[in-house]
């Protein structure tokens, strides 16, 4: 009687052992724990990324704040067998607070998701690894590993693209007595330029590396520089290559034929020309059908010749350089970056190693402070300060720029010194100082509009090397344009012969763009740029939480214009700058000079 039982035993192990054949082995089972990692700017560590995986999940917190802002994250990403997400949840802000709510899951024949730009869904019949929108840097490597096992280390992803992985070379870092072998690698495809990232031999993150920071396992924080370097190597060679590939050297005269062009003095174009350059210079303008002996003619078809454009509010980096040259603007002027970088890729530039703009430079002295911007040279005392100056007339800097977390108590002293070297003195607004104080220290010009007009908006206590200094722009509303506290910087703007560098494009983006619209200033060309940096251009920067701060940024950004057309009535002299990069968005900073007559 008791066999029937014995045999129902057996089966049932029998099918549990099956069952135990068969289970699929997570992705992770080789990555089981935490790891650690430093986010790090100018060789100082302002965050990290931590993740901790269990089973098949990974959660993920990734904080760092650079010059008083940066992303703040939570994730948690679920992956299946393969490798692939099935379910992706961030949460927290981006840089400039705006907040994220971002998923993704995958049913297995159906992925959705959602991010700032909406929410959107799409069958496929294979698992692909979603590109999100708002997530740290810990995904890179998670979408090697697949694209390690695909066909020419290349596959199509979410919303849209092609993700292809390239290994660029291997290497090894030593710290103490341990020693890790390692590959460098670039993904490429999703946005303008690759990102680059560096893995150990298990295939685990080491570091995500970029020429401006470096996000590294923890341990080795002093290998940062040399980390760096291979970002810096590789983007130079990309567009080294490009050069080589496009670049034209005629070793001639050049005529550009069938041409108008624009005179600045009657606001009108000319008849049609001519115009031969020798080397760098315009050695003449004659009739259209001008030829003279040996000359390369480019025929201009009717066309619009008009002068190289200059940026005077750029950050320059090699990414940054080409595209500019090719939108027309051939000049820059860098107001703060690392200065070992930039004295590498002007040399290139120089030598015509690298293509990009004429750069002239102000050096960057920023006060030490929880707040820091890490760029150019950070100083703790007056002495410093004024030791930075001669930093930089002795480097043949032209000029320099104070920044936030400087005491404004200084200012008099370091301007004082810098005209003494007649080097030209810009700057923001001190936290805890005005503008005023500025203008009356000897400013040769006032960086950022919203630095001017914050003074008359603060609190003499409030914290300018915060986000305050862009949120407190809701405020700017209630400015009333005629009243005595405007009129006396307005004034002290016009005794002194300071500019205004207001860089209004950069406020208009800041203050007008909103999630899921495509953002002015983009609307010409988006359509031509790769999934991610389309995605990009959707998003707002800063956090609209509710109907007023929509109704306040809106008419805060009015005021802006209302502000710049007065100061530019009454003759304050309004330099052209973007902060972002150039290019086509310099084109959008002189579209909206329109407004100010």
């Amino acid at each position: 009687m008791k066999t029937p039982f014995l045999y129902l035993f057996i089966i049932l192990v029998l099918l549990n052992s099956c069952k135990q054949e068969t289970a699929e082995v997570s992705s992770l089972i080789n990555y089981q724990g935490e790891e650690n990692y430093s986010v790090i700017f100018g060789s100082t560590v302002v965050g990290h990324l931590n993740t901790q995986i269990s089973g098949d999940t990974i959660n993920i917190d990734f904080d760092y704040k650079n010059n008083g802002r940066g992303p703040t994250m939570k994730e948690t990403l679920v992956l299946n067998a393969a490798g692939f997400p099935v379910e992706w949840h961030i949460t927290g802000n981006t840089t400039f607070g705006n907040a994220v709510d971002e998923h993704y899951t995958f049913d297995g024949s159906m992925a959705s998701w959602t991010d700032a730009t909406g929410s959107d869904s799409t069958s496929v019949e294979v698992p692909l690894w979603y590109v999100n929108q708002s997530g740290s840097p810990y995904s890179a490597i998670l979408t090697a590993r697949s694209l390690l096992k695909a066909v020419d280390n290349s596959a199509a992803v979410l919303p849209a693209g092609t993700l292809k992985l390239t290994e660029m070379e291997k290497t090894s870092i030593t710290v103490d007595s341990t020693t890790v072998n390692l590959t460098t690698y670039a993904i490429s495809g999703a946005d303008l330029n690759p990102s680059y990232f560096i893995a150990d031999s298990d295939q685990r993150l080491f570091a995500f590396i970029s020429p401006s920071s470096v996000t590294v396992r923890k341990g080795f924080e002093s290998k940062e520089k040399e980390l760096r370097a291979y970002a810096e190597k590789y983007s130079t060679q990309r567009f080294e290559a490009l050069q080589k590939e496009y670049a034209h050297n005629y070793g001639k005269k050049v005529r550009i034929a069938n041409v108008k062009i624009f005179d600045p003095n009657t606001l009108s174009l000319t008849e049609l020309s001519s115009v031969l350059v020798e080397g760098d210079r315009i050695i003449g303008i004659s009739a259209p059908d001008v030829v003279g002996e040996d000359e390369v003619i480019i025929d201009g078809t009717g066309g619009t010749l008009v002068a190289g454009m200059y940026e005077m509010h750029a950050h320059t980096g090699d990414e940054d350089a080409l595209l500019n040259v090719l939108a027309g603007v051939t000049s820059f002027r860098d107001m703060g970056n690392n200065n070992e970088v930039l004295d590498e890729l002007i040399a290139k530039i120089n030598s015509g190693v690298l293509a990009g703009p004429r750069i002239h430079r102000l050096g960057f002295i920023e006060g030490k402070s929880e707040y820091s911007a890490n760029g150019g040279i950070v100083v703790a005392s007056e002495a410093e300060a004024l030791a930075a100056v001669d930093t930089y007339r002795d480097q043949g800097f032209y000029g320099v720029k104070l920044y936030n977390s400087m005491n404004g108590d200084w200012a008099p002293t370091i301007v004082k010194k810098a005209k003494e070297y007649n080097m030209f003195v810009c700057g923001h607004v001190p936290a805890f100082s005005n503008a005023n104080a500025m203008l009356l220290a000897g400013f040769d010009e006032m960086t950022h509009i919203n630095q001017t007009m914050l003074g008359w908006v603060l609190e003499p206590k409030e914290d300018t090397r915060t986000l305050l200094r862009l949120t407190a722009l809701k405020r700017l509303p209630q400015i009333d344009l005629n009243s005595a506290k405007v009129e006396e910087t307005i004034d002290l703007f016009l005794e002194n012969k300071t500019a205004i560098d207001p860089t209004l494009a950069i406020h208009e983006a800041l203050m007008t763009s909103r999630n899921g619209e495509v953002r002015e200033g983009t609307k010409d060309f988006i359509n031509h740029m790769p999934p991610n940096t389309q995605r990009g251009y959707k998003v707002a920067m800063a956090e609209i939480a509710s109907h007023e701060d929509d109704r306040d940024y809106r008419a805060g950004y009015d005021k802006i214009v209302e502000t710049l057309k007065m100061m530019k009535d009454k003759g304050i002299f309004i330099v052209p700058g973007t902060d972002l990069g150039g290019s086509f968005f310099y084109h959008r900073e002189l579209e909206l000079y329109q407004q100010l007559g």
